[in-house]
This record gives structure tokens, sequence and C-alpha cells, in this order.
């Protein structure tokens, strides 16, 4: 698969749209699947391309990235550490202090009401981290 340079002058949407397009097989399948899922979990989520091909969604800060290898795709939440996961979708990357990741299988589903849910807590962990702008009224 050939690898797309960040000096594209392709918006984030359309290379992860090529992305899923080139995979061809079930992988693109799959992280269409995820995209839309995470576009219900959080409307208006940014879609970014970062590190040399890797889909990235934001919403204050990263969510997770969509990375796609020969026998999985893997979905890294940068904060993983942080969240609950009642449903234990996380089942990578269990060792480390902050990420956490889903590896997806060919002919395995996430459960798409506990993904969403994840997202959505992803997102309010990023809210919550955020550090509140002072307007300039409150400075003076």
């Amino acid at each position: 698969m050939k690898q797309e340079n960040a000096s594209t002058d392709l918006p984030a949407s359309a290379l992860i749209d090529r992305r899923i397009a080139d995979l061809g097989d079930w992988r693109g399948a799959a992280l269409a699947r995820v995209r839309a899922l995470i576009h219900e979990a959080v409307p208006g989520v940014v879609e970014e391309w970062k590190w040399m091909g890797t889909p990235v969604w934001s919403s204050g800060g990263i969510l997770c990235t969509g990375e796609s290898y020969k026998s999985h795709v893997k979905l890294t939440f940068l904060k993983g550490a942080s969240l609950e996961d009642p449903s234990g979708l996380f089942n990578s990357s269990l060792d480390g202090n902050a990420r956490r990741a889903i590896d997806i299988h060919e002919g395995e589903e996430l459960d798409p009401a506990a993904f969403r849910a994840l997202i959505r807590a992803a997102a309010a962990l990023n809210a919550a981290k955020a550090k509140p702008k002072r307007s300039k009224a409150a400075a003076a």
C-alpha cells in the first residue's frame, strides 16, 4: 500500500476515503465502519492525517488513531488507560501507562454501542482536561 506524505493537498477526509478504498478488503470495511461509529458518537469530530499516513480522529485532542496492518486494524486511544472500558473492548497495548488499543481481526465485529460509548468517554476526558481560556476581562 502506498503511503501518502503529509504535504499532500488533499483534505484528511479524502485521504481517509482513499485509504479505505485502497485497502479494498475486510480492513477497509472495518475502518469505514469504525469511522462511521466515531462520527455518530461525536458529531463534528475532526479528521486528521498524521505520521505519514495514519487516520486520526480528534475532539479537544486525539480520540483515537486507525492503523491498518496485514492481519488487523488497530484503534489506538492515546489516553485509553484513563478510560473506563466496562465492555472490555481494549485488547491490545494493555501494559502501558497511557495508551490502550483495540485490534480488530478479520471476521470480528465491534459492539457498536460500547464503541460509541468509549469514543464519547474519550471526548469527555479531552474536554475535562482542556484548560479553560481566560477572557481579556478576567485577565485585567
